[in-house]
């Protein structure tokens, strides 16, 4: 098998394996303009396949076997619309490579290969951006007690590195500002979402809060479990940082941003507050004689 046969038969076995887990997406999915748009899907992934293996005379390509069962599970957990959006992310650098074999196919098939091309361009994203799913519409609530939390519980648990060595009083002043914020901001967002018809105001406040709650004790934890100040901080807000890469990374996926413009706001947003509490929390300890003992 020659180089180019390699690369057809790598692109074959992508696109038949993306047809058998958008099949099997649109077998589980309920609404019905969502079934229809993935077996659309499924559809022109398939004929993407045909096309490969058409140039692969005597080959039946297969599927990768873990992508094409592990992907559907994929979507269980993060939903068919994260799911679709990054395997077709995966496509973009197919598409270059498409247009660099573009020259050196006969005319029939270049036309076909243009056609593939545009499909993976325009039409699947076209297909894709019509998924309507109620996890993404609830992403914002998400985001707005996650992101939040973070920030905020960071900042005071830094404040208290600064003032005290307790990494008892540390943790449990986090749980308990967290516990406050959390019903805060469970509120804002009920008022929010009463002006949206769209939107359930008690599903987006108890979104809002669990979100923010569940960040809480994520970063609390470590200093109930470390007691040494300094390293139960930077656990704590190692912690921190992977949540806010993980939420960011669906975020940039679902609503097509740039994840790294997105991670660095938001890390220097976290990391910036934690030095200022902290450089408070210094000049308040000074101030009242608070000295580092443990309790």
């Amino acid at each position: 098998m020659n180089n180019d046969e390699e690369q057809y038969l790598s692109h074959a076995r992508n696109e038949i394996t993306e047809h058998y887990v958008y099949h099997a997406l649109a077998r589980r999915e309920k609404k019905p303009e969502n079934k229809a748009l993935l077996q659309k899907l499924s559809a022109h992934e398939k004929t993407h396949y045909e096309f490969w293996k058409e140039l692969l005379p005597g080959i039946d390509p297969k599927p990768h076997w873990f992508g094409r069962w592990a992907t559907p599970l994929l979507a269980s957990v993060f939903g068919v619309t994260f799911t679709a959006k990054w395997m077709e992310s995966h496509e973009k650098n197919s598409t270059a490579t498409y247009r660099a074999m573009l020259p050196a196919l006969p005319a029939p098939h270049k036309e076909r290969l243009q056609k593939i091309i545009e499909d993976e361009q325009s039409h699947e994203q076209l297909f894709i951006g019509q998924l309507r799913e109620k996890r993404v519409a609830y992403v914002g609530f998400v985001a707005l007690g996650l992101a939040d939390a973070i920030v905020e519980i960071t900042g005071v648990h830094a404040g208290f590195l600064g003032v005290t060595g307790s990494t008892l009083i540390a943790g449990i002043s986090g749980v308990i500002v967290g516990f406050a914020a959390a019903i805060s901001m469970g509120s804002a967002a009920y008022l929010q979402a009463k002006q949206d018809p769209d939107k359930s105001p008690v599903l987006s406040a108890f979104i809002t809060g669990i979100s923010y709650m569940v960040s809480v004790i994520c970063l609390a934890l470590p200093y109930f479990l470390i007691h040494t100040m300094l390293a139960a901080f930077v656990t704590s807000a190692s912690v921190g940082i992977v949540l806010l890469a993980a939420f960011t990374f669906y975020g940039a996926i679902i609503f097509d941003r740039k994840f790294v413009r997105e991670f660095a706001e938001s890390a220097s947003l976290m990391l910036g507050t934690a030095l200022a509490t902290y450089l408070l929390g210094k000049v308040v300890g000074a101030t009242f004689h608070i000295g580092s003992q443990s309790f």
